[in-house]
């Protein structure tokens, strides 16, 4: 981008919104910048597609993720969507459910990043924990979470051995944590790796880098009921700053399918596919303005790879 930079200098103009935010100078533990993450992958045929089409475009994939929880899926669906993540050395982090929005509050009506993302009352508590119960029994070794209470009491079970000590937790773009302080909290309490607001300026991420040492999660394109923001030519701006992050692309102008199921799994695949395409394009970008960046090797030692259901201690 250097060469239009000049040629807008040359015509008396600015050269763009240019500011001093600094570089981070740190990394994921095998010393890479960044990590690609496929989010909503809806069960297992999804996640398979997904993996193909990945392959058939050369897409590299670090982590899946999916947002209709481990709830609404069978002990099978579970155990496949595991067998796949184990097979091709691939994160897989499922979301707990319920939260407040599936339940009977008045928080069902607000946005995503409200309390409708929130635990609601003790039950739900009790229940969101079970369902990472069951996940961990299957296998699972990331679940996707939403409330800071969750976290605190999981990194406790964690620590009791009641849950395994190599569960991770993500937190999911609806936590809302939006400051440093506040990141710094979540971390310190025990959440694994933090998903941003998808409208941070590079500043703001920047200063909640600094705060913090956890990986962040970015959307670089993200979907309509988080902003719908698309930011493909500002992906080697955010790798340089928010390393070691992991860019995840969602999808604008798309249903919203959680819960999915059967009754959906057409749209999911669709929009799964689609979502590699837009990664495809999105790395093409980071290549193009940064070929210096240095990404995550496929299948990283540490990755939370789900555990074949025979090697899970009872």
């Amino acid at each position: 981008m250097q060469q239009v930079r000049e040629f807008l200098s040359g015509l008396g103009l600015p050269r763009g919104d240019e500011l001093k935010v600094p570089s981070s100078e740190k990394r994921f533990p095998d010393g890479a910048q960044y990590r690609v993450e496929i989010p909503s992958v809806e069960g297992p045929r999804v996640m398979a597609h997904v993996l193909d089409e990945a392959g058939i475009r050369g897409v590299p994939i670090h982590r899946i993720s999916q947002g209709s929880g481990g709830m609404l899926l069978t002990d099978d669906e579970i155990l496949d969507m595991g067998e796949q993540s184990s097979a091709k050395r691939v994160e897989l982090s499922l979301f707990a459910r319920p939260t407040a929005g599936w339940g009977l509050g008045a928080g069902a009506q607000f946005p995503a990043t409200s309390t409708a993302s929130q635990v609601r009352g003790a039950d739900q508590l009790v229940h969101n924990i079970e369902d990472i119960r069951r996940m961990c029994s299957l296998g699972i070794r990331n679940a996707l979470v939403t409330d800071i209470g969750v976290v605190d009491v999981v990194s406790q079970l964690r620590h009791s051995g009641e849950l395994p000590p190599d569960l991770r937790l993500k937190a999911s773009v609806q936590m809302g944590l939006s400051n440093p302080a506040s990141i710094r909290v979540g971390e310190r309490l025990g959440i694994d790796s933090y998903n941003v607001t998808p409208d941070l300026t590079l500043s703001q991420l920047a200063a909640i880098r600094e705060a913090i040492d956890i990986p962040i999660d970015m959307y670089i394109e993200s979907p309509d009921n988080l902003g719908g923001f698309v930011r493909h030519y500002e992906i080697a701006e955010i790798v340089r700053v928010a390393a070691p992050v992991y860019v995840k692309f969602g999808l604008r102008n798309s249903p919203d399918i959680y819960p999915s199921g059967g009754h959906l799994e057409s749209t999911a695949i669709a929009l799964g596919l689609e979502r590699v395409r837009r990664a495809e394009i999105g790395l093409a970008i980071l290549n193009r303005y940064m070929p210096s960046a240095q990404m995550s090797q496929l299948g990283a030692s540490d990755l939370a790879v789900a555990i074949p259901v025979n090697e899970v201690q009872p």
